[in-house]
């Protein structure tokens, strides 16, 4: 079957619609097919993302060097205290290691890390290799943690095992061991942030704007995150989870074992987060926080429309292509570039849900084509099909939408300026703007 053909009859699987019980037609949440080249990252890295922005643990990747060398500072994270966070630690499984078990070894990378810098929390990361020649690594945890007093706690993360949800199960199952002691401490009125890893500092303004309305942060999972800090989330009377994706499993389980309940939230756009902080105000909040949330989201509203409607004379009917890892980005992306005027054409996910697909499909046009663990090839093809004059994805799928000639806007975890809150509705704009009607473009098109 020519290449041609098997894109066609991927089309016609992906291209969303509803079957006559309302369920979607689309296929989602599967294992991505081993040897298959996809934009889904693995088991390992998943686990790895979340869990990095913890700034004062120490994490150790049990594999081999190129599965540390990998995910080393990859978050854009940043930290108000320790930036310990920013340092890779591998055991360097070698084929020696592999034959005869890598045990040992990884006991003695733990005793050297406690001798030498005495942490409260070291996460241990068993990797593919480690799934393969049968380590026990939850063993050799529960050793290291009752010979130092050190938390140590195993995340079973072999790549090949799933997916990258997976891999945020694996994490939170973690985070929930990580809490465990604590679960029964008094509750405090505040809330925790979920699924928010402070890129490029968005944590410090979704707080700023917790502050505006009087709502306090009781803890944040896992942006600027410290273990003091996140013991004490157990405390909290409500979650908020931000990254859908990465932290809905999390939320639920704090929800039967701590009592918690929490709301899902978005931060990216005028519209989701002025919503966001008026339901945070309603679901914890006084009747003053309400006003306060009202009064502070018609403000910032008002302060930004003079700016949204100069750049939308300048984007209106353009289109985009949207490729980001969880549905709910790309539910907030394609309310912001409507906003905009730009329509958005194709748009896809790693790890969107059913539930996702079925928001997203009521907010794009009756053409739009919708995809679900896309490779290279085919957001090429849908790029090129739709005429997007915009990609908006990660680092990843930059190299693609320069070689198609198109502008680019990087909205993954590597960024280093802040796409949250109204202040970051300000740098998606102008960033949007300026890449999309750079001169370049025109030069490349008369170049071809």
């Amino acid at each position: 079957m020519t290449e041609s053909l098997i894109l066609e009859e991927r089309k016609d699987s992906i291209k969303f619609g509803f079957e006559k019980t309302g369920k979607t037609a689309i296929k989602c949440e599967s294992n991505s097919v081993s040897g298959a080249v996809s934009q889904r990252a693995c088991v390992y890295c998943g686990a790895r993302v979340v869990l990095n922005p913890i700034t004062d643990a120490f994490h150790i990747v049990h594999g081999p060097i190129g599965c540390a060398s990998y995910t080393w500072d990859i978050r854009g994270s940043l930290t108000s205290g320790s930036d310990l966070y920013r340092n890779s630690f591998s055991t360097d499984l070698t084929e020696q290691d592999i034959v005869f078990g890598g045990e040992k070894k990884l006991s003695a990378a733990i005793d050297e890390v406690v001798q030498k810098h005495n942490p409260k929390v070291i996460f241990v990361y068993a990797t593919c290799i480690v799934g393969v020649i049968g380590d026990d690594v939850e063993a050799v945890c529960r050793h290291a943690e009752k010979k130092h007093g050190t938390r140590v706690i195993p995340v079973k993360s072999p790549g090949f095992s799933g997916n990258k949800s997976y891999g945020y199960k694996m994490a939170c199952n973690a985070i929930l061991e990580l809490l465990k002691p604590h679960n029964d401490i008094p509750k405090t009125n505040g809330v925790n942030i979920l699924g928010d890893f402070n890129l490029a500092g968005e944590m410090w303004i979704i707080k700023n704007y917790l502050n505006e309305i009087g709502i306090p942060v009781v803890s944040t999972i896992t942006g600027d995150a410290g273990y003091d800090n996140l013991i004490k989330a157990p405390s909290a009377r409500l979650n908020l989870v931000q990254c859908a994706g990465s932290m809905t499993y999390l939320a639920k389980k704090m929800e039967e074992k701590m009592d918690i309940p929490f709301i899902k939230v978005s931060f990216f756009g005028v519209e989701d987060t002025s919503q966001s902080l008026i339901r945070i105000a309603e679901a914890i909040g006084t009747e003053e926080n309400i006003q306060k949330a009202k009064q502070f989201t018609q403000s910032e509203t008002e302060r930004l429309r003079p700016m949204l409607e100069k750049y939308r004379s300048r984007l209106e009917g353009k289109k985009a292509a949207i490729y980001v890892g969880g549905g709910f980005k790309a539910i907030s992306l394609i309310r912001q570039f409507n906003q905009m005027g730009i329509e958005t054409v194709v748009v896809g996910t790693q790890t969107g849900k059913p539930e996702e697909y079925e928001i997203i499909t009521n907010l794009v046009g009756q053409n739009a084509v919708i995809l679900d663990d896309a490779n290279p090839a085919e957001l090429e093809t849908f790029m090129k099909e739709k005429e997007a004059d915009i990609l908006v994805g990660g680092v990843k799928e930059r190299p693609l939408a320069y070689k198609l000639g198109i502008a680019f806007c990087d909205h993954n975890h590597e960024r280093k300026h802040a796409l949250a809150g109204y202040e970051g509705v300000v740098n998606f704009t102008k960033e949007i703007n300026l890449s999309m009607n750079s001169p370049v473009w025109e030069y490349i098109k008369q170049e071809t």
